[in-house]
């Protein structure tokens, strides 16, 4: 175990019917580019019914291991959720309605740095917009933050002000979604950061703001960390705060060191349970992304393997799949998993954990202004001690009473009101 926890705490914690998604890029006259490879190209999702087709047979087709022997989840996703899960995606779930959506929205590819990047691009009605870029993580994508751009750019319609309102920029991480899947070693956070302000520097913007959580978080502190002029601010909803003392004791199993508040227990305890029993999927993928050729072949074995992110994600997605109202639904679980599936990136996505040596949870040095909302079923809930000694100039601390490592996605109306209260000072 101890060997395990020092691995992670230096990465994570320190062919055709696969990809027979086949999405249609329009070409237009680019905007406002010096030259072609500077291109802004409009996008559209457009996804074969033999892909679809090919996906519902599949599931049809899966041969179930028994029971789990235990009557909780501590051997992993349970069958009964599985099953149920299946049979809703086989014979009920409609991709066409989120790609519907999807097409509702505007969307570009922009080439930067040799590789194709997909991003949603909505502009606020509102005068004086300020501009922000979210940054999914993984297991999600874009469809992550689709419930919030309405409330974030059109915030009159949604108990907000006109000057709370915002540009939204969300780009698909390289090798996930629709951007492209590199093809060789290096796209790591501190890559994808430049490429991230490569693209606002294209679209024009002279000043903005940018937000992450999960992979989001890392990608958007190492743009701070490059202090370019234009990023004013950023926030986070899974901040890199864990004091050196207290990430030595959970690297090395050890006691929580003496003397720490409430709070600070709270979080060593949840991060003390997650590195014991949630770091299975990112050690694999830290250490071997390609042997995981099962959720590439399997759509049941990549939902589970998604499904299984941290306890707090998996209890709420299987009490919806038992019929329980949560913050997500049935679909929602399904139109993520189902993305991963059509574009078949389930390991080139796997790969930004190989790609990594960042601590995660290690404060960065981060001189800019940040903002951090504290949800109480995140991985764990930075305390404000914690986020004050890591950010020095912290400008707004929230601890939330719900929501958890997907906030955009589960609570969108909170994550929205957030984000207008932690930008605030900085319009």
């Amino acid at each position: 175990m101890k060997n395990t926890r020092k691995v992670i705490a230096g990465t994570i914690a320190a062919g055709a019917l696969m990809v027979q998604s086949a999405f249609s890029i329009a070409q237009r006259a680019p905007m406002g580019a010096a030259d072609d490879s500077e291109a802004i190209r409009p996008f559209q999702v457009k996804v074969a019914q033999s892909s679809i087709v090919d996906l519902k047979k599949r599931i049809l087709a899966t041969r179930w291991p028994e029971r789990e022997t235990v009557g909780d989840k501590s051997q992993g996703v349970q069958l009964e959720v599985m099953q149920k899960l299946a049979h809703y995606w086989a014979t009920a779930y409609d991709w066409r309605r989120i790609e519907s959506k999807l097409k509702e929205l505007p969307q570009f590819v922009t080439t930067i740095d040799g590789l194709d990047i997909h991003f949603i691009h909505v502009r606020s009605k509102h005068k004086n917009a300020l501009p922000i870029i979210i940054t999914h993580g993984w297991p999600g994508s874009v469809i992550e933050q689709l419930k919030v751009i309405g409330p974030l750019t059109d915030p009159t319609a949604f108990g907000g002000k006109a000057e709370d309102a915002f540009d939204v920029i969300i780009p698909s991480l390289p090798g996930y979604g629709y951007s492209a899947k590199p093809t060789a070693t290096g796209w790591d956070p501190q890559r994808i950061a430049r490429a991230w302000i490569t693209l606002m520097k294209r679209l024009n913007y002279k000043r903005f703001v940018a937000q992450g959580g999960d992979w989001g978080n890392a990608v958007t502190e190492q743009m701070a960390l490059l202090t370019p002029p234009e990023l004013i601010g950023i926030h986070t909803n899974m901040p890199a705060t864990v004091p050196a003392d207290v990430a030595k004791a959970l690297q090395y199993g050890e006691p929580a060191p003496a003397a720490l508040s409430a709070d600070e227990k709270h979080a060593f305890d949840q991060l003390d349970y997650f590195y014991k029993h949630g770091l299975g999927y990112a050690n694999e993928m830290a250490n071997r992304p390609q042997t995981l050729y099962a959720i590439e072949d399997s759509p049941i074995g990549l939902a589970a393997w998604m499904l299984d992110h941290d306890a707090a994600s998996l209890n709420l997605i299987s009490n919806v799949f038992n019929g329980e109202a949560e913050g997500l639904t049935k679909d929602d679980v399904l139109d993520n998993i189902t993305l991963y599936w059509l574009t078949g990136t389930a390991v080139s996505s796997a790969r930004l954990y190989w790609e990594s040596k960042l601590s995660f949870f290690a404060p960065k040095g981060v001189s800019i202004p940040v903002a951090v909302s504290a949800f109480p079923d995140e991985l764990y809930q930075a305390p404000r001690s914690w986020a004050e000694a890591a950010y020095p100039k912290l400008i707004y601390y929230n601890k939330l009473e719900k929501g958890g490592h997907f906030a955009a996605w589960e609570q969108p109306k909170i994550f929205a009101e957030e984000m207008r209260a932690a930008f605030k000072s900085l319009r």
